[in-house]
């Protein structure tokens, strides 16, 4: 591992702990063991580390969605995708919560090209229910939208919660039968 590829794991670490703002040049160095003045050889500034982590975490995002099959009927590609999603989050918890929660501290073009890559995702994942929905897998009035939104806003904010060695195929597999079945269920007094 080169050293600015340390000093980004460091980062992502510290950011996804303390937050940007809470994450000092001081506090990378410590976390290396090294001077302050030395972190300048490989960055110009802070930003630059989270610049790094949001695009490993887009990178991330987008491999684990590229791996689900084309040829996959499409509702479980939906499934496929909430497995890969929460499986991001697990493995990678410190770039997936930089990802998630510090994206709003770039400025300027950084900020431009990651926000256009979580909309790049996000359209990606309302093409699945899209897709599901115009192929008669899912309901026909789906509202694909609010669908993406119920899926990014459960899969992502599992990096709240989520234990190290969680089995995340299996919840996502739950998560899953929750957004397909819904919460009424079918009752037998119906």
């Amino acid at each position: 591992m080169s050293r600015k590829e340390e000093l980004s794991r460091h980062a992502a670490r510290l950011f996804a702990e303390k937050g940007y703002h809470g994450t000092s040049i001081g506090d990378l160095a410590d976390s290396m063991g090294v001077q302050r003045g030395s972190l300048y050889a490989h960055i110009e500034g802070k930003e630059d580390l989270l610049y790094e982590t949001m695009r490993d975490g887009a990178a991330a995002f987008h491999g684990a969605l590229n791996s689900v099959p084309d040829g996959a009927a499409p509702a479980e590609k939906v499934r496929l995708a909430l497995r890969a999603h929460m499986r991001v989050v697990s493995e990678q918890l410190d770039v997936a919560t930089v990802f998630i929660q510090e994206w709003k501290y770039l400025e300027g073009e950084r900020l431009e090209e990651i926000v256009a890559e979580r909309h790049r995702y996000e359209e990606r994942i309302r093409e699945l229910f899209r897709e599901g929905r115009d192929l008669g897998e899912l309901r026909a009035d789906l509202d694909v939208t609010a669908a993406a939104l119920a899926f990014l806003s459960a899969a992502n904010w599992a990096y709240t919660w989520l234990t190290p060695g969680s089995d995340t195929d299996a919840l996502a597999d739950r998560f899953y039968a929750l957004f397909l079945d819904g919460f009424r269920g079918y009752s037998a007094h119906s």
